[in-house]
């Protein structure tokens, strides 16, 4: 997972990452690794040109399939929000930096 954020962190993406549902394509991806037998998840954002922000991190244990519970995205649509308002307050004005 580490290699796949630095990655994104240059500009590029990972094989084993993937846009998330739910999103409409807003820049919210997910990375999928199975490690002996468990398969954990690390979602963040490129929607910022500066900045990649990590939301949520988490072992699937889902009973729904391949779903995301929706407890977790709704964990994720909230800091998403957060990150929003956490770029929007500190970014750096062009031709200021």
């Amino acid at each position: 997972m580490g290699y796949a954020l630095h990655l994104a962190q240059q500009g590029g993406q990972h094989a084993s990452t993937k846009p998330l549902k739910g999103f409409g394509g807003a820049g919210v991806v997910e990375i999928i690794d199975d490690h002996q037998g468990d398969t954990f998840r690390t979602v963040y954002t490129v929607k910022f040109a500066e900045a990649v922000y990590v939301l949520h991190a988490f072992q699937k244990k889902s009973k729904q399939g391949k779903a995301t519970p929706q407890a977790d995205m709704d964990l994720i649509r909230t800091r998403l929000k957060s990150a929003e308002e956490h770029h929007r307050q500190h970014q750096t004005p062009r031709g200021t930096a």
